[in-house]
């Protein structure tokens, strides 16, 4: 395929453009040339060494990941930004970074995701960011308890060492949950707000246990990168 035609796909079923103005990654493509061809991509969530690396040893003609190089702005391209990028353009490897439309496409975002493994329907946009949305809200078909929700996590996602951390201060039947992957506690009070019994999202922020506490609403924790696994392997099909 014709790389220019591989990105404006990738754009154009992202909706990269609509998140221009609500995102701090630079999403598209980010670093490379247009001119080329593309048979074989990679796929992962970070753009690092290893997977560059991993990329380039697979022979790969494009890497997209879910996190870029650049976050607001590069200022200037030395030490580590320079060892990074270095190498996508020696070989001629680019990167085409979609973070908050992935997060956010209603059927292969990581929140479509999650929500397919919590077998949630009735399924609605939540996690307003700006006039974009980042998260879904779903019911349940069958009520499920916060321990067996959390064990179901831990079952099916990478979580690692850590598991999933449980602040159990809402109801014990789950019917309506609240879906955001990564660092989604900012938008426990939306959660709230929508009647979800619980937020299920990868990381938080410290106070989030007293304002879980205090709005008597459960959240579970259950790894920022665990839980933004499902995009790009859904990209890949």
């Amino acid at each position: 395929m014709d790389r220019a035609e591989f990105v404006d796909r990738l754009d154009e079923e992202l909706r990269t453009d609509d998140y221009a103005d609500v995102d701090a990654s630079p999403n598209g493509l980010q670093i490379g040339r247009r001119e080329g061809e593309v048979e074989t991509v990679a796929f992962a969530v970070d753009a690092a060494d290893a997977t560059i690396e991993a990329a380039l040893d697979a022979g790969a003609d494009a890497l997209v990941t879910h996190h870029g190089l650049v976050w607001g702005g590069l200022d200037r391209v030395t030490g580590r930004e320079y060892e990074r990028i270095e190498p996508l353009i020696r070989n001629d490897l680019p990167l085409y970074v979609s973070h908050l439309p992935l997060d956010g496409h209603p059927t292969l975002g990581n929140a479509a995701g999650v929500a397919d493994l919590l077998d949630l329907h009735a399924r609605e946009p939540f996690g307003e960011v700006g006039p974009e949305t980042v998260g879904l809200l779903g019911e349940r078909n069958e009520p499920i308890t916060v321990g067996a929700l959390s064990g179901l996590l831990a079952d099916e996602l990478d979580t690692g060492e850590e598991g999933v951390q449980t602040l159990a201060f809402g109801p014990e039947e789950i019917e309506r949950v609240a879906v955001l992957t990564g660092s989604g506690t900012d938008w426990l009070g939306e959660a709230v707000d929508a009647g979800a019994d619980v937020l299920v999202t990868g990381e938080g922020k410290q106070q989030v246990y007293h304002e879980a506490r205090e709005a008597g609403i459960n959240v579970l924790l259950a790894g920022h990168y665990a839980t933004e696994t499902f995009g790009y392997g859904r990209c890949r099909r």
